[in-house]
């Protein structure tokens, strides 16, 4: 009974957030992609994990060096804000493992993200669970991956 429970809150949360539901890699009005994110690895994880993702229409870059400003949160499936991760590696003004995703500033090019699995401003893990990544590039939602904590 309580999986039945579990499985009907998880059903009707997703029902109740369109906004996620859409938010596969959509592109611009003229057809250039804004950003991607690759699926996390591993997954399920345990405690940590980490993926690619891409910026601008890369590895192409046709636009060079123009500035994009991007974020990558981490929500849960209640739509709560649960971390915001760091980029591995660096690029420009933004120190990998040091600078979180949120409005930064990043040319055209692929990078990785990193997140500890805990929550966000502590040290304490976040639970099992299932998890999104939301990419967002220049205020828009454009990538979304689903996650599994499988603590």
């Amino acid at each position: 009974m309580k999986k039945r429970w579990l499985a009907l809150v998880g059903v009707l949360t997703l029902a109740l957030m369109p906004h996620f539901g859409s938010a596969q890699s959509t592109g611009t009005a003229q057809g250039s992609k804004p950003g991607k994110l690759q699926q996390n690895y591993p997954n399920p994880f345990n405690p940590e994990t980490s993926a690619r993702f891409a910026i601008g229409d890369s590895p192409a870059c046709s636009e060079g060096s123009k500035p994009y400003r991007v974020s990558l949160r981490i929500y849960n499936i209640l739509s709560q804000l649960v971390a915001v991760p760091t980029m591995q590696g660096s690029a420009g003004n933004v120190v990998g493992g040091v600078t979180p995703l949120e409005n930064v500033q990043l040319p055209c090019g692929e990078y990785v993200w990193y997140w500890n699995g805990n929550y966000k401003g502590t040290s304490q893990e976040a639970a099992s669970g299932v998890y999104l990544a939301v990419l967002e590039v220049d205020g828009k939602r454009v990538s979304v991956v689903r996650m599994l904590n499988n603590k």
